[in-house]
């Protein structure tokens, strides 16, 4: 904990209202371990119970998290806006930056040929009356998922992947239950699940997806939801396989009990197959974002489902924030109508896949193993992250490390290729193959 920052308070909720504060300020950075119970008790003149039961409130709304022996420490990505934040490392001057996990901007479809010719459309604004899924789009987005072999008969559409995944938490489950993720997963779905007070289940994750053991462990542990990401996982790369979808469905068979969420959230940058597993189970729900293949400020992402999700989902948005803005959902539209839009995005897909699978063949040709089997990241397993992470800054190239993704998975780091040219792929395999196994300390001779 940041020596300058003093917790204060007699109460439990002035206690957690003081830590809240620290966050908030920027005070209490990311990581920052808080005081034992017993010691913050001792000093602020308070019994153990109401700092236990403050921590307690703050666990719950995902400012802190406990780990045993680690202690309490600020969430790397606490739910509260704070003036100043250190999510990971930050890039040092002069270093590449591999960590950020957004796609190309160079390989992005511009926008604005599109924004003129949608200007040059509408007509007197539209009013709440007739805000809704435009039929066109959603028409348009059923076509796309029957191709993928997704029964879309229900749709909406939200602010974004993980909007929906929000949403259709929010409508199913409540604080304390279980929820089964990959692991290691994606980051922000993790800080999501502690920010609504769900419990984190992993799930082990290989090539092909998340385990069948792994998932009928997570299940017998009262699993209420199943989180999938269908393809290019954050941070692996997996992508489920056929197999490993019939072998999935079968095990899911049947279990009126659990909410089933797939996330495809690459779609079209994929380049495998899709294996569904929409309508494994009586509640499920599959999203697609536009945000990888056409642009991560487009916050709009597809949501088909069986009747009764659907419907949760799209009733509360109507008395929350309304619908998804109709200018936003033309503009999408128009992207998927665009031949020239689809050539980009099919040049995009291969690009990515040329520098992925060219880096994963880098370093396995200096003898380390990664994984990269879609998508935009690569990950690599590593003996110690903060040594991977700082050998690799020092020889210039900034990644990510795999603490934000796992929950009992083994440590590794991950490479985001985007802003990676193929001569660069080379000399990152080399230094990477240095900060996994670096010299031995001692003198020379």
């Amino acid at each position: 904990m940041a020596a300058r920052y003093q917790i204060s308070g007699s109460s439990s909720a002035a206690i957690s209202a003081c830590v809240e504060t620290g966050i908030r300020a920027g005070d209490l950075a990311p990581g920052d371990a808080l005081p034992a119970v017993r010691a913050l008790a001792a000093e602020l003149g308070v019994s153990p119970a109401t700092v236990a039961k403050a921590y307690q409130e703050l666990r719950q709304r995902g400012l802190v998290a406990t780990a045993g022996r680690h202690g309490t420490r600020v969430r790397p990505r606490p739910p509260v806006a704070t003036r100043r934040s250190a999510l990971m490392p930050r890039p040092l001057p002069g270093t590449r930056n591999l960590s950020a996990g957004e796609p190309d901007g160079r390989l992005l479809p511009p926008l604005g040929p599109h924004l003129a010719e949608l200007a040059a459309q509408l007509g007197v604004p539209g009013g709440y009356a007739a805000a809704a899924v435009l039929p066109e789009l959603a028409a348009a987005a059923r076509d796309r998922l029957a191709a993928d072999g997704v029964p879309a008969d229900e749709i909406t559409v939200t602010g974004g992947a993980l909007d929906g995944i929000e949403r259709l938490l929010a409508a199913h489950l409540r604080p304390g239950d279980a929820v089964a993720v990959e692991d290691p997963g994606w980051a922000n779905l993790l800080d999501l699940l502690a920010a609504l007070g769900l419990r984190a289940i992993g799930v082990p994750v290989d090539d092909e997806g998340p385990t069948a053991p792994g998932v009928r462990a997570a299940l017998a542990a009262g699993a209420r939801a199943l989180i999938v990401t269908s393809r290019a996982q954050n941070p692996t790369g997996a992508a489920v396989s056929a197999d490993r979808a019939a072998e999935l469905r079968t095990l899911l068979a049947g279990r009126s009990d659990l909410l089933l969420i797939e996330d495809d959230h690459a779609a079209e940058l994929a380049r495998v197959p899709l294996h569904p597993l929409a309508g494994a189970t009586p509640a499920w729900a599959f999203v697609r974002s536009v945000s990888k293949p056409y642009g991560p400020d487009l916050r709009l992402a597809v949501l088909a489902g069986d009747e009764a999700t659907v419907a949760r989902v799209a009733g509360r948005a109507r008395v929350g924030a309304g619908w998804v803005s109709t200018v936003l959902q033309r503009l999408v539209l128009a992207l998927w109508r665009d031949p020239a839009t689809a050539d980009l995005v099919r040049g995009a897909a291969e690009s990515y896949e040329r520098r992925r699978d060219g880096l994963v063949d880098a370093l396995a040709a200096r003898g380390l193993a990664a994984h990269g089997r879609t998508g935009i990241n690569v990950w690599v397993p590593v003996p110690d992250e903060t040594v991977a992470v700082t050998a690799l800054r020092d020889a210039g190239w900034s990644v990510a490390p795999g603490a934000l993704n796992r929950i009992a998975a083994a440590p590794g780091v991950r490479i985001t290729v985007s802003s990676l040219d193929e001569a660069d792929l080379g000399p990152l395999a080399d230094a990477a193959a240095r900060a996994v196994r670096p010299a031995p300390a001692g003198f020379t001779t």
